[in-house]
């Protein structure tokens, strides 16, 4: 087997987040589905922004924002995205780059604006995502460098690359690769919207070994087993898959093999601002984890610490340093 460059490489739709404080009139107005994510054309990207009060805009995209978070405890990362050659698209590449994130996908000269996801975050902290996917959709199997690849311990991917249909050709090369050289390939399920779009898809990915490792919240589980009952979902999750972690918000995470279940706590919080992000920042703490040979109780502790961090401000990057944060926390990194 080749040496390990990379702890972890993600890939995903690389989008700019532009976030707003709003209110359920606004969602109403523009009859969003409140904690969704909905694909936008231009059109309706364009209306929304308009509509919009004074804007956050950060780099974003759920695989980016895990690779990032994985970069902060100071593992070595790499991300896979398309971007355009545009103004945004560099701001984009600097800001990942400028993260510690190895990142060599070429920017697209032509064809449509980098994408972005236009976020609205309620009182209680719950976020509601437009995303006008734009150039990430033209993620395709020439953007997959095998030998970048190749040299991953773990490969992650997110399940809204399944949207565009050349970036889920990628997403199943990738994982081929990774496979090839014996590495594992971890997915997370992103969104129970985009779960009942392709629940059969993923399911297969599981069943078929394309997939080692699965990361859903609640609600997510739910919708891939079509049942309220979480033992049931559960018991179906570890039938499924290698190793699977289910968020429960203030609950915490349950870990599964099919031998064992392991929970570990949420990390306490002052005060919930903004729940985006706190899904991908777990996975980056959760495979941190995983890329140092910790138990599965100790990745998820880090994952409640990432996630924590994450959700008392606005944004879905982390604004400390994540290892300097565990370190302090007295956690293994």
């Amino acid at each position: 087997m080749a040496d390990v460059k990379y702890d972890v490489l993600g890939i995903g739709n690389a989008l700019f987040d532009v976030l707003v404080r709003t209110d359920e009139a606004f969602l109403a107005k523009h009859a969003m589905t409140k904690g969704s994510m909905s694909l936008i054309d231009e059109a309706r990207a364009a209306a929304i922004y308009k509509d919009m009060g004074p804007a956050t805009e950060v780099s974003g995209g759920s695989a980016a924002n895990t690779i990032v978070g994985i970069g902060s405890l100071g593992a070595r990362a790499a991300y896979v995205g398309k971007v355009k050659d545009d103004q945004i698209g560099k701001l984009y590449v600097h800001d990942i780059r400028a993260a510690g994130v190895a990142f060599n996908t070429p920017a697209a000269k032509d064809g449509p604006a980098t994408g972005c996801s236009y976020i609205l975050v309620t009182d209680d902290g719950e976020r509601t995502m437009n995303t006008y996917l734009g150039a990430a959709q033209d993620l395709s199997p020439a953007d997959i460098d095998p030998a970048e690849i190749a040299s991953a311990g773990i490969v992650y991917l997110e399940g809204y690359l399944w949207d565009p249909k050349n970036a889920k050709d990628a997403f199943v090369k990738a994982a081929q690769i990774a496979h090839d050289a014996k590495r594992k390939v971890a997915l997370t399920l992103s969104d129970s919207f985009c779960v009942d779009r392709y629940r059969d898809e993923f399911l297969g990915l599981m069943r078929n070994g394309t997939v080692d490792i699965v990361f859903a919240n609640e609600s997510e589980l739910h919708s891939l087993y079509t049942t309220s009952d979480f033992d049931t979902a559960l018991k179906q999750l570890r039938n499924d898959v290698k190793l699977g972690v289910v968020t429960r918000s203030e609950k915490g995470c349950v870990v599964v093999t099919p031998t064992e279940a392991v929970a570990a706590p949420a990390s306490p919080i002052a005060k919930l601002v903004d729940t985006t992000g706190a899904g991908d920042l777990f996975a980056a703490g959760f495979l941190y984890g995983l890329a140092r040979n910790l138990a599965h109780k100790q990745c998820g502790e880090l994952g409640a610490l990432a996630a924590a961090e994450v959700i008392q401000h606005i944004g879905a990057r982390p604004q400390v340093s994540l290892k300097e944060l565990a370190q302090q926390r007295g956690l293994t990194v």
